[in-house]
């Protein structure tokens, strides 16, 4: 049995969920979220961490700031408690309240931003926050989740071989698309790999990470109201962008089989299945990313007052009638070809 001294020590990597008993397609889920952060952030934050202290950037006065919308400031939060360091997180009004908890629980600094930036998001306002901190105190140091190549190498070095390890005959990743650094460590792997691997990346409708008009977006995790930095097209094949309500519905899908997984989960599984449904899937070997689990997302995407303000009525009627037993019915067989998962 393992035993740990450090709770970053521990990562469940060899997870997955055959989602054939609830889709009627064969896709297989990477599950990320089996560590004491909680998300698949655990790994970029070690990477980043380490790489600061090997550099000399980090001492006993520093304090650590991100902006994150939630997982990896969970994550920075349980490294920071750990090692010894003060940890500073820049967030906006869509980081869940459990979250900022627990960021707090851990000894952790929460800065809320409300102001929006250019394009309608909040990502420019939490980036020009971090900056000016860090140019008033050099105390600060920022690990820049956005342009460190920590990022992206962390999934190079380990989640693309873990995916490796399990499925030699791999087809088909879809990686969800928030900064970039699991989709370019992953895609950058399987372009070295002995067999061509289709890499399609999902992303939130209103996201301009692919280009495209800003929109909005309440669900944290996935999307950008900036073009990635880290971001390089040229390893990506294909990228589908997925309907927050449609996030919702794969969500509360899979919670009706017992599997409580987050929202960007629920992104990446609805841009899988709908990406499966327009291809013979019969001899596909497909993997997706779960990058956490949905316990943080209860009083958001699990609560119907929250879901009824911002998507309306229409929403909680296909949740509804995905309870009574024809919906059951459904979740057990083939999708129904006029309504997305």
């Amino acid at each position: 049995m393992p035993v740990i001294t450090a709770p970053h020590a521990f990562n469940e990597g060899q997870l997955y969920v055959d989602l054939r008993p609830t889709f009627g397609r064969s896709l297989f889920l990477k599950c990320e979220g089996f560590n004491f952060a909680g998300s698949i952030k655990l790994k970029a934050a070690i990477e980043m961490v380490e790489a600061a202290e090997r550099d000399g950037l980090l001492t006993e006065d520093s304090v650590l700031v991100e902006s994150s919308s939630g997982n990896l400031g969970v994550a920075l939060s349980m490294i920071a408690a750990s090692k010894g360091y003060r940890f500073l997180c820049v967030t906006d009004s869509r980081c869940n309240l459990s979250t900022r908890l627990l960021m707090e629980a851990l000894g952790s600094e929460v800065q809320v931003i409300a102001d929006l930036d250019a394009n309608g998001g909040f990502l420019g306002a939490r980036i020009d926050y971090v900056r000016a901190l860090c140019a008033s105190d050099d105390r600060y140091v920022w690990l820049s989740q956005y342009t460190n190549p920590g990022n992206w190498g962390a999934h190079y070095r380990k989640t693309a071989p873990e995916i490796a390890q399990q499925f030699p005959r791999l087809d088909v990743l879809f990686v969800g698309a928030g900064t970039t650094g699991t989709l370019m460590g992953c895609a950058r792997y399987f372009r070295e790999w002995h067999r061509p691997v289709r890499i399609v990346a999902v992303d939130t409708v209103g996201s301009v990470a692919f280009g495209g008009e800003p929109g909005r977006r309440m669900i944290p995790g996935l999307g950008m109201s900036m073009r990635p930095p880290l971001l390089d097209e040229s390893y990506v094949d294909e990228v589908i962008r997925v309907e927050e309500a449609d996030t919702i519905r794969a969500c509360h899908r899979l919670a009706r089989r017992g599997f409580l997984f987050g929202g960007s989960t629920g992104t990446v599984v609805s841009g899988a299945m709908k990406w499966l449904a327009e291809h013979d899937e019969r001899d596909l070997t497909a993997v997706a990313i779960a990058p956490d689990l949905g316990e943080r997302y209860l009083d958001t995407i699990y609560q119907s007052t929250w879901l009824e303000d911002l998507y309306g009525d229409e929403v909680l009627k296909s949740l509804q009638a995905s309870k009574g037993p024809r919906g059951a019915e459904r979740l057990a067989g083939a999708p129904d070809r006029g309504q997305e998962p």
